[in-house]
């Protein structure tokens, strides 16, 4: 079990640091922190702006990425729109909205949600 949590890479943390100006700070005890603009966290992203404008579109980004593979049956008619609604409501949105309620949210923030940017 060990080893499979070292080799462990979250898909969102692929490019998760991106600097901006200074790149480090002296904390002590010959250890250096880096400074960077935003980073990924625990599948989660986080800005030094502290707003959810990241966490949104990485959201997005991941409820895409769930939506595509169920297109066929979100689409087949053959299953009931009660059951092709479950469906999209327990696999995609839960996924998008999963860890937003910590988020500063604004109201451009909501109509990305809802794809009304």
């Amino acid at each position: 079990m060990l080893k499979v949590m070292k080799s462990f890479i979250c898909k969102g943390c692929l490019n998760p640091v991106t600097s901006a100006g200074r790149t480090s700070v002296d904390i002590g005890a010959s250890a250096n922190l880096e400074l960077v603009a935003k980073f990924c966290y625990l599948g989660d992203v986080l800005s030094v702006e502290g707003d959810a404008d990241a966490a949104v579109e990485a959201k997005i980004r991941v409820g895409w990425n769930k939506f595509r593979p169920l297109v066929p049956l979100l689409t087949n008619k053959d299953i009931s729109l009660i059951m092709r609604g479950k469906l999209y409501s327990s696999c995609v949105r839960s996924s998008m909205v999963h860890g937003s309620e910590t988020w500063p949210v604004r109201k451009e923030n909501e109509m990305a949600f809802r794809g009304q940017r």
